[in-house]
């Protein structure tokens, strides 16, 4: 069996759900600069860019810049850095399964050996977009590093270098600038790398001419992603899939159906620029991302956070192992409906807009493709709490003048997970040992360093915890949870 590339391309027809790449596909000019290699990239920006040059919209590839040491790019250069998507999930309730060809990359570039290469794509004329993920501490300020360096060692500095490249190449042309997308999972991640930019500069001396430039002809913008991309196939579905299409695919990815870009400019240059905004309700082109990052914190993380310890308390491993129990899902359900949802509607987000989303994240959930860890889900459990949840307890309890019950259950599985939890978070087990459990959730309710606020003070949220912490020492956690579900109904 011959591997996918542009040869195999040529001598093959594909299969009709694969839809062939666009004729021509291969002499687009390259518009984009992307930082990473790493699947996110692959399964959101690189797809929604080869489904607009599908429909004859935007027209332009993308050359990868690998960045890190780790692994080589023999597969990219073996597969003409085409590669399969495989979609498959839940959307609106129905199952979903496709398999597309990606052709948007044009070639992959590594910062070691090809800079030189990387520095002559920083000054083409139809360059409009840089994209990157380089990890969260992706984004960081080296103020060691050096600019002259090939290549300079922190992505920040590499990007600078590049920008001045082209700010000297076009002599400050201020049509030359460019779109700038970080979509490291940062809060403000467009914000802080054009301050990095701009202090490397000063830094460095690069003038403050360049600096006018980078302010006023580029668009750093701020962005969100979310779509769940667990990279490979498993051994066997990889093996079945290569049968079932005719060729191999080391390049392989699964995705989930559910996508989203969020990007933040109320700028009708950007959206210019980004065409392929156009052809997929994925992306967002907004004034301000706020309203969709509360939105994935609260109902995606903040439900995955207040679920994970009671899922583990019933048994589940796995996210898609709880949602084939319809107890379980009414939890899920229940407390996104009649909790979440009422607690972050308002002014800024309706009922509406919550509604749906939460709709995708119970699809989510349920996808069946998927082997989503609830352990994975626990991790830094308290500081994921402290982050996703505590706005939500108060604000419901605030609104209602009174307790969410659903929440005090997720809250009462987390002190009972954290019993026998190890590791930096052990110091909540050693209190099991000290105090009764009454008194232990006073005394963890009220640590304002774990919480930032007293969460003993919200009104009747402490007892409505003890009684469902004892309910979980009494019974199986399933049986509570159905106990909670029947209430509800009557």
């Amino acid at each position: 069996m011959k591997k996918l590339n542009k040869a195999f391309l040529q001598e093959n027809k594909l299969s009709e759900e694969l839809a062939s790449p666009a004729p021509g596909w291969d002499q687009l000019p390259e518009k984009v600069l992307q930082f990473g290699t790493g699947v996110l990239l692959r399964g959101l920006p690189d797809y929604f860019i080869d489904k607009a040059n599908q429909q004859g919209v935007f027209n332009g590839r993308v050359v990868v810049v690998k960045s890190t040491n780790k692994g080589g790019i023999s597969d990219f250069e073996d597969q003409d850095s085409l590669y399969t998507m495989y979609i498959k999930g839940i959307e609106n309730g129905i199952e979903v399964q496709k398999s597309k060809v990606i052709s948007s990359i044009s070639r992959v570039l590594t910062a070691t050996a090809d800079w030189k290469e990387i520095l002559d794509v920083a000054i083409k004329d139809e360059l409009e977009v840089v994209i990157s993920n380089t990890t969260e501490v992706g984004i960081v300020l080296d103020t060691k590093d050096d600019l002259k360096a090939g290549p300079p060692n922190s992505f920040p500095a590499k990007l600078t270098a590049l920008l001045y490249k082209r700010f000297l190449h076009f002599r400050g042309d201020s049509s030359k600038g460019l779109v700038i997308l970080p979509t490291e999972l940062i809060s403000d991640n467009g914000t802080k790398l054009k301050e990095i930019i701009i202090e490397l500069s000063r830094i460095h001396n690069l003038g403050e001419d360049f600096i006018a430039w980078i302010n006023q002809a580029n668009h750093i913008c701020n962005t969100l992603v979310d779509r769940i991309v667990p990279g490979k196939l498993s051994k066997e579905d990889q093996e079945k899939e290569e049968q079932r299409l005719g060729y191999i695919d080391d390049l392989a990815i699964l995705v989930e159906p559910f996508r989203l870009w969020a990007i933040e400019s109320n700028s009708d240059e950007v959206k210019k620029i980004l065409s392929f905004a156009s052809v997929d309700k994925g992306i967002v082109i907004v004034p301000d991302i706020g309203k969709l990052k509360e939105l994935k914190l609260r109902l995606l993380n903040g439900s995955h956070t207040f679920s994970c310890g009671l899922a583990l308390l019933c048994g589940f491993p796995t996210v898609k192992e709880a949602m084939k129990d319809k107890d379980f899902v009414r939890y899920i359900q229940q407390l996104l409906q009649e909790e979440i949802i009422p607690a972050i509607t308002g002014e800024e987000i309706s009922v509406a807009e919550a509604q749906d989303f939460a709709g995708h994240v119970v699809d989510r959930f349920s996808n069946p493709f998927l082997d989503h860890s609830w352990k994975s889900i626990c991790f830094n459990y308290t500081s994921k709490l402290q982050m996703r949840t505590v706005a939500l307890i108060e604000k419901y309890t605030n609104k209602h003048q009174s307790p969410p019950q659903y929440m005090a259950l997720g809250f009462a599985a987390y002190l009972l997970f954290m019993k026998d939890s190890e590791g930096d978070e052990s110091s909540l087990n050693s209190l099991w040992k000290e105090y009764t459990p009454s008194e232990l959730v006073n005394k963890v309710l009220s640590n304002q360093k774990l919480w930032n606020v007293d969460l003993s003070q919200i009104p009747g949220f402490a007892d409505a915890v003890k009684t469902k912490l004892q309910l979980l020492l009494n019974y199986p956690a399933l049986d509570v949870i159905r106990q909670m579900n029947d209430s509800q109904n009557k």
